[in-house]
This record gives structure tokens, sequence and C-alpha cells, in this order.
């Protein structure tokens, strides 16, 4: 999942070498971190949440594939 994260947001960043994805558990729930670059926070995210809300998507249909609980937070 991490990988697939990376892979989404380095398409779309203009500072590629500033992404970085951290995992860890929240007892059965996978939290990935997301940290971009300031000036790739809109690019992330985009207009209304539409970008951010369909890399969740994503990583929903990929952890119920797995039956797993996953959630991702995008910080500066």
């Amino acid at each position: 999942m991490k990988q697939l994260v990376q892979t989404m947001v380095l398409a779309l960043v203009d500072f590629p070498e500033e992404v970085e994805v951290t995992e860890r558990r929240e007892g059965e729930i996978l939290v990935l971190t997301l940290t971009v670059h300031k000036q790739d926070m809109g690019k992330v995210i985009g207009k209304q949440g539409r970008t951010a809300n369909a890399m969740r998507s994503v990583l929903y249909a990929g952890a119920s594939h797995h039956q797993e609980r996953i959630r991702l937070d995008i910080i500066e």
C-alpha cells in the first residue's frame, strides 16, 4: 500500500524528492502518512479534495481486497 501511494503521488508533484510515505498500525487500522512539499499540497489534494478522495478510494479498494482497514493522512 505504501508503494501504491508513492507511485500515485510521484506522478502529481513537482518536488518528488520531498515525497515521504510512512506506515504504522493503530490497532487494526493501517495508517499511511503522506508528507509533500508545501507547493505540492494543492496538487495532491486537488479541487475540493477530489484527488485526495480518489487516492483514498483506490486505497480502500485495495485494502478491502486484503480484508484490512486503512487511513491516509496528508500533512505538509
